[in-house]
């Protein structure tokens, strides 16, 4: 049962195994039990904002924690080592996520008219790139949430200098049509986002090329890391964000001072 936290937020007791331990990105990735009144059993990474907590953390520990929900981010804000767990099989080995100053990985899919959408037809802008799919139960309507409130936050000028492309991750469900309702239930304005999919043929090595590890339980939901990129004008990574506890504030002003610079990207994590 759910508890009263700080400033209206909601804890929920919980129980999992620790998969990695991200300190970089004050992060740690667990494979859960459902968690009664918020999310189904997954494998999701969640923000730990106490480092004294995410340095007791280690990899195979079986913990039952405490989930901070504040209606836009989940924090992990206690955890007892319980024993060690056992993990499920492993995956496939995540590849590695392109940083700022790489390259952004180029590709050809479809958007939400039907229409073919390549990731190079929009240089020459900035770019935010998310990865989400339709019929999450967990962080991806809440990303999706956070991004059209930073799309509403721009002025006019500055929304003809950024684009926003969100990358399904469930390509065998996620038709043209479903990402489309998706997208108008969720506010996005469409004439400067793009929702795109693709056969799973055609999608999977654009996930592989951003980092994005996916793995389909047998409910049907889908395990992944919640990452968003900006992209420069000339193509380049120039931030990324794990998680979700980023201010819509913040990549606001990401993306407008991306879009005032004369030449690369910013510095970034």
């Amino acid at each position: 049962m759910a508890a009263c936290g700080s400033d209206g937020a909601r804890v929920y007791p919980a129980r999992g195994v620790v998969q990695e331990v991200q300190p970089e990105y004050a992060q740690v990735v667990i494979a859960h039990e459902d968690i009664e009144g918020l999310m189904p059993a997954m494998t999701m990474n969640f923000d730990v904002p106490d480092p004294a907590l995410l340095a007791k953390l280690a990899p195979g520990q079986l913990i039952d924690f405490e989930l901070e929900f504040t209606g836009k981010a989940y924090r992990v804000i206690g955890a007892t080592v319980r024993g060690t767990g056992e993990a499920p099989p492993p995956g496939r080995a995540r590849d590695p996520a392109p940083g700022p100053g790489d390259p952004a990985p180029d590709f050809e899919l479809t958007d939400q008219d039907g229409e073919p959408f390549a990731l190079s037809q929009l240089r020459g802008r900035v770019l935010l790139l998310d990865f989400v799919y339709t019929e999450c139960p967990g962080p991806c309507p809440l990303l999706t949430g956070r991004h059209v409130d930073v799309q509403r936050a721009l002025t006019p000028e500055q929304r003809g200098a950024i684009h926003f492309v969100s990358v399904s991750l469930d390509p065998e469900r996620d038709t043209p049509e479903a990402l489309r309702r998706y997208a108008r239930a969720r506010g996005a304005d469409l004439a400067d986002w793009s929702f795109v999919t693709g056969s799973p043929e055609t999608v999977d090595p654009v996930l592989r090329s951003y980092g994005l590890g996916v793995a389909r339980q047998p409910d049907g939901n889908i395990d992944h890391r919640v990452l968003v990129f900006l992209i420069d004008r000339e193509g380049r990574v120039a931030r990324r964000f794990l998680g979700l506890d980023h201010e819509p504030e913040a990549l606001a002003a990401a993306l407008v001072g991306l879009s005032n610079a004369e030449g690369s990207g910013g510095a970034g994590r």
